[in-house]
């Protein structure tokens, strides 16, 4: 059963500020952070009555720390949904709506982009800042993916690349929803869409932020990588795995090369790119090699992406604290800028 409480907004920021509303909602005397989507369940103001979701701020979840606006009960009961869709994102629950999806009747193969599938939400900054300063003005899209938090308005990250030019476009693809720029069924059609009839150059596909993990082989966000990976290589599309290594990941399972990128290895049915910082070593690298994958070794400027002002953090440690986790996504910029020269 959902765990939901009723709540007065006592402070809330200006909708105006972006899709992803900061409030401050009394739960029966006690204030808590919260947000609401606004093009999901509309803006909130001061004093209006709301339904929280409050399961993952009372989890403590790293990526949960606040509730979520279900309903607001004094300004959100008269929404039209959007004219003339008809496909259901979120079907059959009590947050079901109706999107205009992306996908065409025309299928277009082999596609010959290269698309890069990314693990972590942390990845998708460093990788589209390095495609830029190799070849800036690529034309860079981002699919957002099943794996972490589906709202496509959550990602303050999202909204800074593509105000830098760093992301052309973002369409969320299969449960997520809400894209600044489009809605898909699925993350092929999404990557279809993006590289066939927009004109993307590239496409990075990745969760938003946050990440499913339950601490088992499979039960985690990280292996929707395998998904992204066999879509775009029956595309026809070169393909990219951005690895995701730690140096400061106090887990040993995600010390060097993470056990969710080994198991993507493992699992993917056809070859993909593994780029790697220069000089990188693990010993999984070999067991990638033997199964046709190619570890390619790149550049990875961590002291220019420090410069750069994006986000350097990453499960609560900063850049200084865990440089192979960012080293690795420059190496897969840097990587994907090299194939779109040669694509």
């Amino acid at each position: 059963m959902l765990k939901l409480r009723r709540g007065t907004v006592v402070i809330a920021d200006d909708p105006a500020d972006g899709p992803w509303q900061q409030l401050t909602v009394d739960l029966a005397g006690e204030r808590r952070p919260a947000v609401a989507d606004v093009a999901l369940v509309g803006a909130c103001a001061f004093g209006d009555e709301v339904v929280v979701n409050v399961e993952a701020r009372d989890l403590a979840l790293g990526s949960g720390g606040f509730d979520v606006v279900h309903v607001n009960l004094t300004s959100g009961l008269d929404g039209e949904g959007l004219p003339g869709a008809h496909v259901m994102k979120l079907n059959y629950t009590s947050l079901q709506h109706a999107v205009l999806p992306v996908e065409g009747e025309t299928l277009k193969l082999p596609l010959g982009r290269p698309v890069a599938a990314f693990p972590l939400h942390g990845h998708l900054a460093p990788v589209a800042w390095a495609i830029a300063q190799l070849r800036p003005g690529t034309r860079v899209g981002y699919v957002q993916t099943a794996g972490g938090a589906l709202p496509g308005a959550m990602s303050a990250t999202v909204r800074e690349l593509r105000a830098r030019g760093l992301l052309v476009e973002h369409v969320t693809a299969g449960p997520s929803f809400g894209g600044a720029d489009g809605e898909a069924i699925t993350t092929a059609g999404a990557l279809h869409d993006g590289l066939a009839e927009r004109g993307w150059e590239i496409a990075l596909a990745g969760p938003g932020p946050g990440i499913l993990g339950s601490g088992s082989a499979l039960g985690h966000g990280g292996i929707v990588a395998l998904d992204t990976a066999h879509a775009a290589l029956a595309l026809g599309c070169p393909t990219v795995l951005v690895a995701r290594m730690s140096s400061g990941d106090p887990r040993p399972r995600h010390q060097g090369l993470s056990h969710h990128t080994r198991t993507v290895l493992e699992l993917l049915l056809g070859p993909v790119t593994l780029p790697v910082p220069l000089g990188a070593a693990d010993p999984a690298f070999a067991d990638a090699r033997r199964r046709g994958h190619v570890v390619h070794e790149a550049r990875a400027d961590l002291a220019g992406y420090r410069a750069s002002g994006l986000p350097a953090r990453t499960m609560g440690r900063e850049l200084e604290e865990d440089e192979p986790f960012f080293a690795a996504a420059l190496a897969a910029g840097t990587t994907l800028a090299g194939m779109v020269e040669t694509a």
